[in-house]
């Protein structure tokens, strides 16, 4: 995520922190007006109340219900709002067990890449999309003798099984499904893609457009997802059309993967502006230098400019991870047919 600033000392503070360690202020993230917030109490315009320090008679807040409850969650809840929740929280509809101390940490986990989400979507205008509802999210958990949780969604609502949480888990079924990345964020972004497209594609009359593209996603589902798995890792030349061995299981899958590739760019690319990055990729005869451009900037940058910025900080932050004997953290390369898909991604969010 990118980072902020403590409105109160300036301080450098993070997007999931609650407290500057520089001069101590309480912190929220505040969803309507996007951004962090140094907090003061005023008792005595209510119990539970805030407002942001060095304003007099300025928004009331609340804390969302989850961080007084469970400390899983930096929402703040304009005063105004009667629900406990903040607008991140309030989209969970079912949860585990939490009186299981396994379940709440995974849980809590699960929440802060899901605020995570939220701020992206937000920042490009579809959180939640204008005149309609946002996705709804159910995180549960496997029962004994009960069918398995899979992850996915259908009708507006995501599912996520909550031993994603898990690393040792997570890391298990990544090797067995042969993915080069998984993450929680992967798997949130994935999923809303599912979502979006329902908004973006399907009922904004873009199908012709996304078929050209992508192919008919009319098929069969369930029997392309059965013939993508027979196949195991034998998957042939995937590379010159998809961002992922995946995509090729169905048009809907290639979308859903491609989404969250945009997702990744974009969040990386924000989070690498707010520390003004700028990467020199060494060369013989001439180096070439990169300054990175908040894709939020005014006027936004071209989706060519970002990827002429994306493509030399991938190579930075894969590089980094080597030297701390880590795998890349961006284990892809994309082909040009790729690159077709992420801009139509991206033409269709900024219409």
């Amino acid at each position: 995520m990118r980072v902020f600033n403590c409105d109160h000392c300036g301080h450098l503070v993070f997007f999931d922190s609650v407290r500057c360690l520089h001069c101590g202020s309480a912190l929220a993230f505040l969803p309507d007006a996007l951004t962090m917030a140094a907090l003061a109490p005023a008792p005595r315009d209510g119990p539970l109340l805030w407002r942001r320090m060095g304003e007099h008679g300025g928004a009331m807040y609340r804390m969302c219900h989850n961080h007084s409850a469970y400390q899983a969650c930096n929402f703040a809840v304009p005063a105004s709002d009667a629900v406990a929740l903040c607008a991140s929280c309030r989209q969970t509809r079912v949860l585990p067990d939490l009186s299981q101390p396994a379940h709440l940490g995974r849980w809590q986990q699960i929440e802060a890449a899901k605020r995570q989400l939220f701020y992206t979507l937000a920042r490009l205008g579809l959180e939640p999309v204008p005149g309609r509802c946002g996705p709804v999210f159910e995180f549960l958990a496997d029962l004994p003798g009960d069918p398995a949780i899979l992850t996915g969604h259908h009708g507006g609502t995501i599912t996520l099984n909550v031993t994603e949480a898990d690393d040792g888990e997570r890391a298990r079924r990544r090797i067995a499904l042969g993915e080069p990345y998984r993450t929680l964020i992967g798997h949130l972004r994935h999923e809303s893609g599912h979502f979006y497209w329902d908004q973006l594609v399907r009922d904004g009359d873009r199908s012709a457009p996304f078929r050209r593209l992508f192919g008919d996603e009319r098929q069969d589902y369930a029997a392309a997802l059965q013939a993508h798995y027979a196949k195991g890792h034998d998957l042939g030349d995937w590379s010159a059309q998809h961002v992922s061995a995946y995509a090729t299981a169905h048009p809907w899958e290639d979308w859903a993967e491609t989404w969250a590739h945009y997702l990744h760019m974009i969040d990386l690319l924000e989070t690498a502006a707010s520390y003004q990055a700028s990467v020199t990729v060494p060369a013989p005869r001439a180096a070439l230098r990169h300054h990175v451009t908040d894709p939020f900037a005014s006027p936004r940058p071209a989706f060519q400019d970002m990827v002429r910025q994306w493509v030399p900080l991938t190579l930075l932050l894969n590089s980094l991870n080597r030297s701390l004997g880590q795998s890349d953290a961006y284990p892809f390369a994309l082909s040009s047919g790729a690159m077709a898909k992420l801009r139509f991604v991206h033409d269709l969010v900024q219409a």
